[in-house]
């Protein structure tokens, strides 16, 4: 009876062998999906002073990083040659933000928007003489735009400095970003800038970081409103508007470093929030003024020296990134 036992344990275990055998293969473990890059869209206002674009561009270098500057045309225009420009209902010679210094300061200017451009950089347009737009016609936004392109091609010329000789070609496309003065936009700036040859525009302001829709073909990127302070009040993220959060807008460079590390916090933890969740477009606004000491531009450095370094984060230009959107649709037409 017991040898009976030991031949149907005998038995069941090599049944239980064959079986192990014919089972389905452990299954690996469940792999994650892979998560886009985070994108950071850094970008300045006015571009005027040499000085920054030359500290931007370094900062480009050491952090991989690609900027858009929005540059105020005045500034490739010396006092000698300020009556070129005319803005809408506005005399000969009249700007909000005055124009180049002189004519080797413009020669200077021009140099860096060159040198910026073959660094891989996007020059976009902030139009002309910083006026609000905010009243103005369709047909008044075409002749801004007109100044802005006549007097950008013809920089050199108008000043009367030796021309490149790949200018123009440069400078006729190179052109298409703008961003309005003091963000006014209205139903009359987006009737005209897919008219004056512009791809997209970056004067809105949204409740938080969105993917920028492309609508009437021009892509519309905002300023997201991000918390900022002890509060966590909101405020647009541009250094301009933590310039007035921070001191009504005045200048306090005694608290330069307070104002530096309440920039950097609000600025750090609205990426953190993007780069943790759903990885939206992250936007930064940044003039080429130092305002309440340098404290922004100190923030902007410290900023782009951790996140832009990362394997996982891009910090590129408005144009680059749209140029992506556009070849993705168009793949995904020719592939649907």
């Amino acid at each position: 009876m017991l040898r009976s036992y030991r031949v149907l344990a005998y038995s069941l275990a090599s049944l239980a062998s064959v079986s192990a055998a014919l089972a389905d293969p452990p299954k690996p473990p469940a792999v994650s999906p892979a998560r886009p890059k985070q994108v950071v869209l850094i970008s300045f206002d006015a571009a005027r002073e040499v000085s920054q674009w030359q500290r931007s561009r370094a900062l480009a270098k050491r952090t991989g990083a690609h900027f858009t500057y929005f540059l105020s045309c005045v500034f490739l225009l010396s006092p000698e040659t300020r009556q070129e420009y005319t803005g809408p209902g506005k005399a000969a010679g009249k700007s909000n933000v005055g124009f180049g210094a002189s004519k080797q300061d413009v020669a200077d200017r021009l140099e860096q928007v060159r040198l910026a451009a073959a660094e891989g950089h996007d020059i976009g347009s902030h139009a002309c003489g910083h006026f609000d737009g905010k009243a103005w016609s369709k047909a008044d936004w075409l002749t801004e735009f007109a100044s802005v392109r006549r007097i950008f091609e013809n920089a050199y010329a108008i000043n009367g400095i030796p021309e490149p000789a790949d200018w123009r070609d440069f400078a006729h496309h190179a052109l298409v970003g703008f961003r309005a003065p003091y963000l006014s936009a209205d139903k009359a700036l987006y009737e005209a800038l897919p008219q004056a040859g512009f791809q997209y525009d970056a004067s809105g302001v949204s409740n938080g970081p969105t993917v920028p829709p492309t609508l009437n073909s021009t892509t519309r990127f905002a300023l997201p409103l991000i918390p900022e302070g002890p509060k966590a009040k909101p405020v647009v993220a541009m250094d301009y508007n933590l310039y007035v959060r921070h001191s009504d807008g005045t200048e306090k460079p005694a608290m330069a470093g307070e104002f530096t590390e309440r920039a950097y916090q609000a600025f750090r933890a609205a990426f953190d929030a993007e780069y943790n969740g759903k990885r939206l477009p992250l936007e930064l606004g940044f003039h080429f003024t130092l305002m309440n000491g340098g404290a922004y531009w100190d923030t902007l450095d410290r900023f782009a020296s951790e996140v832009c370094v990362r394997a996982d984060v891009e910090c590129i230009s408005f144009r680059d990134y749209v140029a992506r959107q556009r070849a993705g649709q168009a793949q995904a037409t020719v592939g649907g």
